[in-house]
């Protein structure tokens, strides 16, 4: 079969923009240069899949500047953005159970606006982005439309498919024991993510995966993350921020059986948070 013409500009553009971001040197310039005289029109989606404090929004950003650089423009959004507001999570958590009133897993956010808009973007139309401002957890303010025609998706649980009944039986963590312990939430999770979420995944053209060492790497990077905010007395204090994790292990656990067979490109991250590898890198 022969590829369509621009997903193969979209690989080698993301080729080379990744081979650049891992090595830090601008040895691939002028075959960025040379692909950015031949963008095509259509609109393009890349995601970016990876647990928290991987440095999916670094990337995101990283590449967005690089991108600039070549003249090629580019919208940045976060899964994070189409959050529910407390009080449709505390809806939710009524009828279906206590633990989605915390924002995080599938079920806690606005997939059909999502859908919407990235439908739209693929149609050519022009799209406010939605920004969450999770300081106050509410929407906090939209994007200026742009004619961007790459737009980055970032979000922690991109790609994944549901699990099978088999995996959900036995609860993984002290969460699901005490607040899970029938598994109706982890089973209502794996419910939304098998519907719309999945209308969203297929909406990407391409897929990076940034690959994590392990479950101990994912929480300790992510306490960096929350340090510049204690130091303010604001975010969550360890003990808080370690029940706050529990929420995203299930299916950051999957991620490891699921994301090898179907990420584009991955990169994979050592225990001090180095990008160690690409695959593929040719």
């Amino acid at each position: 079969m022969v590829e369509n013409p621009d997903n193969l500009w979209l690989r080698q553009w993301l080729l080379y923009s990744l081979k650049q971001q891992r090595s830090g040197h601008n040895l691939w310039n002028e075959q960025l240069n040379v692909l950015a005289q031949s963008q095509p029109n259509q609109p393009l989606i890349i995601a970016i899949s990876g647990a928290q404090g991987s440095g999916k929004t670094s990337l995101a950003a990283a590449l967005q500047q690089l991108w600039a650089s070549h003249s090629v423009q580019s919208d940045v959004i976060s899964l994070d953005d189409y959050y529910l507001e407390p009080e449709q999570r505390a809806k939710r958590s009524e009828v279906w159970h206590p633990l989605f009133a915390e924002r995080g897993v599938p079920g806690t956010h606005d997939t059909e606006l999502l859908l919407s808009q990235i439908t739209e973007f693929r149609q050519g139309k022009a799209q406010a982005w939605r920004r969450y401002d999770k300081a106050i957890d509410r929407v906090g303010s939209c994007s200026a439309p742009s004619s961007a025609r790459l737009l980055i998706v970032e979000g922690w649980c991109l790609g994944l498919q549901a699990q099978s009944e088999h995996h959900l039986a036995s609860a993984i963590n002290s969460l699901e024991i005490q607040q899970d312990p029938d598994a109706i939430w982890r089973r209502k999770v794996n419910q939304q993510l098998a519907e719309l979420y999945q209308q969203i995944w297929l909406q990407f053209d391409r897929l990076i995966w940034l690959n994590a060492p392990d479950w101990q790497a994912v929480c300790r990077w992510r306490a960096w993350q929350e340090q510049p905010l204690q130091q303010q007395g604001l975010g969550k204090s360890p003990a808080e921020l370690e029940h706050f994790m529990l929420y995203f292990q299930r299916l950051t656990e999957e991620s490891w059986r699921q994301l090898p067979e179907l990420a584009d490109f991955i990169l994979t991250l050592d225990q001090q948070h180095q990008m160690t590898s690409l695959t593929p890198d040719e």
